[in-house]
């Protein structure tokens, strides 16, 4: 009877720790995300300040210089731009990505959407 209280009891430990383990590492994740999100928008600002650059190469850059999800967010919203205006187009890009962002963080992101409302694409000429 002991030994069925045992393994029992190292069954729950054992789980718990496994759960504990993929939470901690969603956590992991959503914050490299973050970072790498945070480091994406510091370039975005830079290139937009100081090289005039039109929006959809600078996308293209960023997606080159990022990895995994904030890339993909990147090319996906470069990709969009070619048939809708930048607002539009990174604002379908943060709702399509998946990874481990959570709703507000996507709503926060989404915010940027809102400086890029007046540029539209032509082809590759960005007009306000």
């Amino acid at each position: 009877m002991q030994f069925i209280k045992y393994c029992m009891l190292f069954c729950v430990f054992l789980s718990s720790t496994l759960i504990g383990k993929y939470i901690s590492q969603k956590y992991k994740f959503r914050l490299e995300e973050l970072e790498e999100m945070k480091n994406a928008l510091n370039i975005f600002k830079s290139k937009i300040k100081f090289t005039y650059e039109p929006i959809p190469e600078i996308f293209d850059e960023i997606s080159k210089n990022t990895y995994q999800t904030i890339s993909k967010l990147f090319k996906n919203a470069k990709e969009k731009m070619e048939r809708e205006n930048a607002s539009v187009a990174y604002e379908k890009s943060v709702d399509e990505i998946e990874g481990n962002l959570k709703k507000e963080d996507k709503q926060t992101l989404k915010t940027l959407s809102k400086l890029l409302r007046n540029h539209r694409c032509r082809r590759a000429n960005w007009t306000n």
